[in-house]
């Protein structure tokens, strides 16, 4: 008996796989990536849903996926993302690691493209050199717009980096970066805690990652049937 799997990171392999060249996962391995990464799900959630799909793996296979994958299946569509927007929305969003507060420095452009995003042990003005550093070097971009809260740290870090930039920090201006930050938090509310940062940073990138896809923000299959680009049977 066949049955249909709707896998849609199966045009990120398509398109984007056979040009970086590195390894990827399986048809199975990579949807449990996609649901941990995309639904309210635990580890032991989606270990039950494969085993209803006639799939056994333990949940420990399934973290392991997570982390081990995420950042490939990332790396690979890098080539195939939208380029960004020129106005960006700049922000920080605390999560516990482990029982200890970390922030996550955030980005959003005027399209709601996620830009990048930063685990950090400090919200200080390394770590937002660290980000803007990180986000630029990514995209091999430059915004012509920064717009941050009134954090003292912003305005020597961007005339050091991008002195070019107008940097725009007016009462509610960065509401899109803030209301973007809920949709993370609600990704990670049914999660049992993060363990360390690095798990941290992928299942954060991981879940940026997904939302751009599902936004339209990467050029994938584009030469792959509309109607086969996200069904693949078994």
């Amino acid at each position: 008996m066949s049955s249909e799997v709707i896998d849609p990171l199966a045009p990120v392999v398509a398109s984007a796989v056979g040009v970086r060249r590195v390894p990827v996962p399986d048809r199975g391995d990579r949807v449990a990536v996609r649901w941990y990464l995309r639904f309210n799900l635990s580890y032991r959630d989606v270990e039950e849903l494969l085993l209803e799909r006639g799939v056994e793996v333990d949940h420990v296979s399934v973290y392991r996926w997570v982390q081990r994958f995420t950042p490939l299946l990332a790396d690979a569509a890098r080539f195939c993302r939208h380029s960004p927007g020129d106005r960006w929305f700049v922000d920080e969003t605390y999560v516990k690691v482990n029982g200890v507060w970390r922030y996550v420095y955030r980005a959003v452009d005027q399209y709601g493209q996620v830009i990048d995003v930063l685990v950090s042990a400090r919200r200080d003005a390394g770590a937002a050199r660290r980000f803007f550093r990180r986000a630029r070097s990514t995209l091999k971009a430059t915004p012509g717009e920064i717009v941050t809260d009134a954090g003292a740290v912003y305005p020597g870090v961007l005339d050091e980096l991008i002195p070019s930039a107008w940097h725009h920090v007016e009462l509610y201006a960065n509401n899109p970066i803030e209301a973007d930050h809920s949709r993370l938090k609600h990704r990670l509310r049914p999660m049992r805690g993060l363990r360390t940062d690095k798990t941290a940073q992928v299942i954060i990138a991981g879940h940026a990652f997904m939302q751009n896809l599902r936004r339209g923000h990467y050029e994938l299959a584009i030469d792959t049937p509309p109607t086969t680009r996200f069904s693949i049977r078994r």
